[in-house]
């Protein structure tokens, strides 16, 4: 006997068909967001940092790892690409191949340092080894122009056969920009849907029944770690290329921890909340700077008022208001 699906159960079928189709879903979302925004070029610095930010999930909301070091991967990245760029000339394609690569190698050395580590030393032992990333970049004067930043990051124009693409115009240089996060987002979403990403869910869930399982819990939290510096590598390789520039900052302790505010903010362990974190995070930054210099008590209190109505952070309170 067939069975038809009654009004109470519809917002869940709709829930789950989302669920399935979310890298669809996501990428439709973000090829709409400059249209909405007053500014193509804040909305390209939402779509970067969402990028990191969705990386930073790999670790902190997927596998359950408090990490205060990822400043790390996504500086590195950005250094890599900007370098060979700016001072070797080396074609954008190698750079942020270079970017990605570097973030990788970068957060497997800390992690063979840091992961059998639990809790708050795991947190502490990551900001301590992204803190001596943060010293030898800031001392790297000749490459990385220490304190005074890396300059001269120019991808004025791409082409790709007769086509030819401005990057100077931040409305094209989103949507390019856009092409390399829909693959990170694809495969994000792969690396999540198979037994892999279970496993990581499950020793987020109970780290001690996992490992009773017979799953090499090590190896997984380091393999998640590596995967999420390459994600965080991208990010920093394509937030080079789109300012042009490199300041030191981006290595800071300082970008860890708003990486990590807008991960709560947008729903830590969701696919989309970093994204929306992110817009939420900027746009209130870039709105509150506009009328006083005093923007981060402003924002840390808007922020303190968002996790206390959504304390699954935004898109996490969404879903779950769906889902009921």
């Amino acid at each position: 006997m067939s069975t038809i699906a009654t009004d109470e159960h519809a917002p869940t079928l709709k829930f789950e068909s989302v669920e399935r189709h979310r890298v669809l879903a996501t990428i439709l979302a973000l090829a709409v967001f400059p249209l909405l925004m007053p500014f193509h070029a804040l909305a390209t610095n939402i779509l970067l940092f969402g990028l990191f930010a969705a990386g930073y999930n790999l670790t902190f909301g997927y596998t359950g790892k408090l990490s205060f070091g990822h400043a790390a991967f996504y500086g590195t990245g950005a250094y890599a690409c900007g370098i060979l760029i700016s001072q070797y000339g080396v074609h954008w394609s190698l750079a942020i191949a270079a970017g990605v690569t570097l973030g990788g190698l970068t957060a497997f050395v800390m992690g063979l340092l840091a992961i059998r580590t639990r809790g708050i030393y795991f947190a502490m032992v990551t900001l301590a080894l992204a803190q001596c990333v943060y010293f030898i970049g800031f001392h790297a004067t000749s490459l990385t122009g220490g304190d005074n930043g890396l300059r001269g990051v120019n991808v004025p124009a791409i082409s790709i056969g007769p086509i030819s693409i401005d990057l100077l115009q931040p409305f094209t240089r989103y949507y390019f920009m856009l092409t390399f996060v829909a693959f990170a987002v694809w495969l994000l979403s792969r690396i999540l849907n198979s037994p892999f990403g279970a496993v990581l869910e499950a020793i987020r869930e109970n780290e001690q029944r996992a490992r009773a399982s017979g799953f090499n819990i090590e190896r997984a939290k380091l393999l998640s770690f590596v995967l999420s510096g390459l994600f965080c590598g991208l990010a920093g390789a394509l937030t080079a290329i789109n300012l042009s520039t490199v300041g030191i900052d981006i290595i800071s302790y300082h970008t860890s921890g708003q990486v990590m505010m807008v991960t709560l903010l947008g729903g830590m362990g969701t696919f989309f909340g970093p994204f929306v974190g992110a817009g939420t995070f900027l746009a209130m930054e870039h709105v509150v700077t506009a009328f006083t210099e005093r923007w981060q008590l402003i924002v840390g209190l808007m922020f303190m008022g968002l996790v206390l109505f959504f304390p699954k952070g935004i898109w996490g309170t969404i879903l779950e208001w769906v889902k009921k």
